[in-house]
């Protein structure tokens, strides 16, 4: 029987924000080599479109974005056996995440790593939306693989709009 077996779902919110030709923002998080886009829970009683705006704010100094897209599904995925009890303090399973797409409006300069006391990021970039798969861990890939496929719209979209040096629509 599998050591996540009865444990439920951490509700969780993911932002793919589409910056300059359409890119989406990935974080490398700390201490370690995976990159990730932004993510992170939702608050008791929290509605999941202010949610990804405060996980953006927190992880990434800024909420500087406007919805632009919303995955229909809740997608999930499950941690592997050695990482229960190492995360969330064993409660989960893994998460059930509702994602979005966000088109950033700010400045890259109002991205701030270090806006929040304990950062969950220490480096950044811009990635083709081809590229998320291959950046995810593997129990994470399948779900980059959804979304690269399903935002490819919006990515295209942002990337058609083009933006100005500051990410504001040209």
């Amino acid at each position: 029987m599998s050591v996540t077996a009865g444990l439920p779902y951490r509700r969780n919110v993911g932002a793919a924000l589409l910056g300059p030709g359409g890119q989406v923002f990935v974080g490398r998080r700390a201490g370690t080599q995976a990159w990730q886009m932004p993510q992170g829970g939702i608050d008791e009683g929290e509605d999941p479109r202010r949610a990804v705006l405060r996980e953006l704010r927190e992880e990434i100094g800024t909420d500087a974005a406007e919805i632009i897209g919303e995955h229909p599904d809740w997608l999930q995925y499950d941690l592997p056996d050695e990482l229960i009890g190492k995360v969330w303090r064993g409660r989960y399973r893994g998460q059930r995440q509702k994602w979005f797409a966000l088109r950033f409006t700010g400045a890259e300069a109002d991205i701030d790593l270090a806006a929040d006391k304990h950062p969950e990021f220490d480096a950044w970039k811009w990635v083709n939306i081809a590229d998320l798969p291959g950046l995810a861990v593997a129990f994470k890939r399948d779900i980059y693989s959804t979304l690269a496929r399903d935002f490819l719209k919006y990515a295209e979209e942002v990337g058609a709009i083009g933006l100005t040096d500051k990410g504001l629509p040209r």
